[in-house]
């Protein structure tokens, strides 16, 4: 299948994998999907298989951008699609009235879970908290922050140990004005038995949880997270677009949408710079590929050692070919925002977030940014959830019939040439009106905190 017209290279559907469409001379652009995705490192001949063996990167350091808007058109328009969701006390709208119980610090992991046990509350353990400095303990604050507010949670149990940097007298700092009926802390030093005024508060919340019911509501407050993991030659062609028309739907009704994994635009990042709604958040998207850069060759690491074992043996050679299919989960909106680490999303439409790759770190990033739920594209499966649903779309029918515990949409018969754009639209509509995702039917739930310094 050749993806675009100047595509030098096309994908056998059967495999994945990419064979030449002509000569390809040493030294000469491999294209795909329209855009070089490296340079072959020997001649290329016609129907060759091209991979690790032939093609090699042609990614850097730091870049030098100008700024090129596209005067391309996106309207906004009134739509009648409705969710089921939970109005929430300060206007914000959840797709579910869970308790959360969420500790300050690694030290009360265990409390926590055993408290989740008894009551059927959610815990999310992380192995931060103390021992930490300057931009790893605000990085810490601020993603715990994000999940204390996050709507989806109808309660939320703040457990603290007492003597650690994170104590709550600083986190409350950190988290601003709170709900008192919403929230709750517990410092485990304070109790006797920590466990049960654990559970007495998170019954307490419960209680209170259970007054929030579902209603109707525009699909224009619906924000989504956009991710993949384990990527093969098919996420590019299949799920990856596909997610990416329902981006534009969502945000052509007036949602929001968040494209994260940083190192995944390394190679396809001047696609979404043309998209920038000006030159301000043009500058921003500079500074955050660009940044990211830095982070890697301060830590003696090129930007380009991506992508994974996986990928390869799915038929992804480069980072830009991995990008240039990561991207398209973006679709083709305008980018209205550049959000950092622990930030929360400010705008309706397309906003782009500072963070690694890794899964469990993205998943954590968007579900502390705000968003009611995660589309988690995968061509190889992968069993991972975050704390709010995360939807797994298969890129391959092998997938999709292998692991039918882990995927909740295949976006294989997009290669026969099927329109999925309608039904997937309504299986986000069904997930966020109250329809559970595999991760949440396996109980699989878990938060990643991105580290960078020293720990005491």
């Amino acid at each position: 299948m050749r993806i675009h017209k100047n595509d030098n290279v096309e994908v056998n559907l059967a495999d994945g994998q990419k064979y030449a469409l002509c000569e390809i001379q040493k030294g000469e652009a491999v294209v795909k999907y329209g855009n070089p995705i490296g340079r072959a490192t020997k001649d290329i001949h016609i129907g060759e298989w091209v991979h690790s063996h032939n093609l090699a990167t042609n990614l850097s350091g730091e870049l030098t951008y100008t700024y090129e808007p596209e005067s391309k058109p996106f309207p906004v328009k009134e739509t009648d699609r409705t969710f089921s969701g939970y109005l929430r006390k300060n206007g914000d709208v959840g797709i579910r009235n869970e308790v959360w119980i969420i500790p300050t610090v690694g030290c009360v992991n265990k409390v926590a879970q055993a408290i989740a046990e008894r009551t059927g509350a959610f815990a999310f353990p992380h192995p931060f908290g103390c021992s930490q400095l300057g931009d790893d303990q605000a990085t810490t604050q601020k993603v715990l922050r994000g999940l204390v507010n996050h709507p989806n949670a109808g309660g939320v149990l703040v457990l603290g140990l007492g003597c650690e940097n994170n104590n709550l007298a600083v986190f409350k700092h950190t988290l601003g004005k709170f709900d008192p009926d919403r929230v709750k802390f517990l410092n485990c030093q304070d109790e006797t038995d920590e466990i049960a005024a654990g559970v007495k508060i998170v019954r307490d919340l419960q209680a209170y949880a259970a007054t929030f019911t579902r209603r109707p509501v525009s699909v224009s407050k619906l924000r989504v997270g956009l991710k993949c993991g384990g990527s093969d030659g098919y996420s590019g062609i299949t799920a990856n677009p596909l997610v990416g028309r329902f981006s534009d739907a969502l945000i052509t009704a007036g949602g929001s949408c968040v494209l994260t994994e940083v190192p995944e635009m390394f190679g396809a990042e001047h696609l979404l710079m043309k998209r920038c709604v000006d030159r301000t958040v043009f500058e921003k998207t500079v500074a955050l590929v660009n940044d990211f850069k830095s982070y890697y060759t301060a830590h003696g690491q090129v930007c380009y050692e991506n992508p994974s074992p996986g990928n390869k043996a799915g038929g992804i050679t480069t980072l830009e070919e991995k990008s240039l299919g990561c991207v398209q989960k973006g679709g083709s909106a305008p980018v209205v925002d550049v959000l950092d680490y622990g930030d929360t999303v400010r705008k309706n439409g397309l906003s782009l977030l500072n963070g690694p790759g890794n899964d469990m770190v993205a998943c954590t990033n968007l579900t502390a940014a705000g968003c009611h739920l995660i589309l988690f594209t995968t061509g190889r499966g992968t069993p991972l959830g975050a704390p709010v649903p995360t939807v797994k779309i298969a890129t391959n029918r092998s997938l999709a019939d292998r692991k039918p515990a882990w995927i909740d949409f295949d976006a294989s018969p997009v290669l026969d040439g099927k329109d999925l754009d309608r039904d997937f639209f309504d299986l986000v509509l069904s997930v966020a009106s109250g329809k559970k995702t595999k991760n949440e039917t396996n109980g699989y739930r878990e938060i990643s905190i991105f580290k960078d310094g020293v720990t005491l």
